[in-house]
């Protein structure tokens, strides 16, 4: 082999973005054939896998998408690439239905066919499920997650689990053909899926990942990297205020804003809901954030993600110091929960103080808020006392001399406007709502977990048209977490206070409206 011939082919070998243009195949959506040359999210998600195999030696990707946008189509040619330029590298696709089996396999068919002669692999077994190329020992197979103990006993260089979020046997796949990769350099395992609601193995790896626990990074596509996702607009349409918001929240362009439109709408009027009212059904298919795409499957949400989206971008000038500083404490004694202290400052919320606890001794728990007390000098403390918990702080601080300055909420208590509000903490969770949603924003500290657990509970009306929030209970059944921060974020608004005064001294508690609140 000449030396120009060997360098052209060395960059076959390393260069997949050239390789797939120049030598592997697809068929697009009109019909036909075309060289695969990588659309935008795929260039993007090359970049990030790359970038982590440079780091690490090895692949663990999580891929949350919005729908088709070409991630299933990248990791065929990648891992068709990988297994046909090395030796003994076998890879395996896992699906969550036939239908999606076949077309996997049929891309992977159709590379091998129409791969240019020079380096097509020299084919040895070949039928419904498998490619095994003779002369490197590698091999290509597919298997869908309806089938018990599927590529258990298999050893795998190059795994690509595809829709994730609707395998059935998830956990079991998870406990078999997922350990059937080892833990070795050069190995990649590729998890890529929409969202199927709140739950379940994709959706825990994902939150995983968020936290930086395990293996995985996340790699999130919204949906309008996708250069499909736009429609030119009708002459003088205008988006209703619920896009408007949206496209600017987005950055997006009048023919995205467009296309979401009509996509909503038709979405919206399948499950009968307002056309011009982003549903949950849209941000879970099409999803703009990680946050949007695991929706609860149907009921909304009392604070919509977007609002609380919006709140984490904004940036407000530092509050004055005559606005008073609260804090709000949910305390909890483990079982997967954990106590959260959480400050507000006029429309800013957790820039000094955003903190989780887990810690089931009270009299610490006590010992630490009285620490931060000291620290911050609010103005006051709302403390949940529903259980006894909380009760327990709040009586250990009255003992500490702190008695004029902590509250204890009753939020199973009544509501101060009983005509409107089944309890104080539907009343209060709504006082946040409305906060949220005031005129200049509010400005709330980047927190993707903080973000999840505000926009959490949803809500529902009593016999009597009053407001009901999903119980803890409830929440932590479909969700599988308890909105400890988001109840740390709503207490902040237990009681409305006076500016402090020119010298700084705290106010006392305000008289009047109950609703009256926003400092």
């Amino acid at each position: 082999m000449e030396p120009h011939e060997r360098a052209i082919r060395q960059r076959l070998k390393d260069d997949f973005p050239h390789y797939a243009a120049r030598c592997l195949r697809i068929r697009p959506k009109t019909g036909g054939l075309r060289p695969f040359a990588l659309n935008g999210v795929q260039r993007r998600l090359h970049a990030r896998i790359e970038a982590q195999r440079a780091a690490r030696g090895r692949v663990r990707v999580l891929v949350l998408k919005a729908r088709q946008p070409g991630v299933s189509t990248y990791v065929a040619g990648r891992f068709f690439w990988r297994v046909t330029h090395g030796r003994g590298l076998h890879a395996f696709i896992l699906t969550h239905r036939n239908q999606a089996t076949d077309n996997l396999f049929a891309i992977a068919k159709r590379f091998q066919e129409h791969c240019p002669a020079p380096v097509r692999p020299i084919l040895g077994t070949s039928n419904a499920k498998e490619l095994r190329f003779s002369g490197l020992d590698s091999g290509y197979r597919v298997g869908t997650a309806s089938a018990a103990g599927v590529g258990r006993s298999e050893t795998i260089q190059c795994f690509h689990g595809s829709e994730v979020a609707f395998w059935l046997r998830a956990e079991e796949h998870a406990a078999g053909i997922l350990q059937a990769v080892p833990d070795a350099e050069g190995t990649e395992v590729i998890l890529e899926s929409t969202a199927n609601g709140l739950g379940g193995l994709f959706y825990d790896l994902c939150r995983a990942a968020e936290r930086g626990e395990g293996d995985f990074e996340l790699v999130f596509i919204p949906w309008f990297w996708h250069g499909d996702y736009a429609r030119p607009a009708p002459k003088d349409w205008e988006p209703p205020p619920a896009f408007g918001a949206y496209r600017d929240l987005h950055a997006l362009s009048p023919e995205q804003t467009y296309w979401a439109w009509t996509k909503n709408r038709e979405l919206a009027l399948a499950l009968g809901a307002e056309a011009d009212t982003i549903c949950w059904k849209f941000h879970q298919e099409y999803p703009a954030t990680a946050q949007d795409a695991f929706q609860s499957g149907g009921g909304d949400s009392l604070i919509a993600s977007d609002l609380v989206l919006r709140a984490r971008r904004e940036t407000l000038p530092a509050p004055g110091p005559a606005t008073p500083l609260v804090l709000g404490v949910d305390v909890a004694r483990g079982g997967g929960d954990k106590t959260r202290i959480l400050d507000r400052q006029g429309r800013h919320y957790g820039h000094r103080v955003n903190r989780a606890l887990d810690c089931p001794d009270l009299m610490q728990v006590a010992g630490i808020l009285a620490a931060e007390i000291e620290r911050l000098r609010p103005d006051r403390v709302f403390i949940d006392a529903t259980g006894g918990y909380g009760a327990a702080v709040y009586d250990r601080l009255k003992e500490l001399g702190y008695r004029r300055l902590v509250s204890a909420v009753e939020f199973g208590g009544r509501a101060r406007d009983p005509e409107a509000y089944a309890n104080r903490r539907a009343e209060i969770w709504a006082a946040l709502r409305d906060h949220l949603r005031e005129p200049g924003g509010c400005d709330l500290v980047d927190d993707e977990e903080l973000h999840r657990h505000i926009s959490a509970p949803g809500y529902s009306f009593d016999s009597s048209g009053r407001l009901l929030l999903e119980r803890k209970e409830e929440i932590r059944k479909r969700l599988g977490f308890s909105p400890d921060a988001g109840d740390a974020a709503a207490l902040t608004h237990a009681e409305p206070l006076r500016r402090r005064t020119a010298t700084g001294a705290r106010p006392a508690r305000a008289e009047g409206d109950y609703r009256v609140h926003g400092w």
